[in-house]
């Protein structure tokens, strides 16, 4: 299974926002943001502190996807 983080990046555009203003916003370190940008594991706790920040679900902001075989 991949984590896919296209929902995120859909909701700060719609929200006007900037990946540097969510970093600040949420208070997660700029190698998060980077470690998301590649569709990289964070920790729940990143995810968490980023649903707190835009008053949403972690359905909103990550997705699962299957393997590509």
């Amino acid at each position: 299974m991949a984590v896919n983080y296209k929902k995120l990046w859909k909701l700060l555009i719609d929200k006007d926002m900037k990946k540097k203003d969510l970093a600040q916003l949420a208070k997660i370190s700029n190698t998060s943001i980077a470690k998301m940008g590649r569709n990289e594991n964070v920790t729940m706790d990143v995810l968490v502190k980023i649903c707190t920040a835009l008053h949403c679900e972690i359905g909103d902001i990550v997705e699962i996807t299957p393997d590509e075989q």
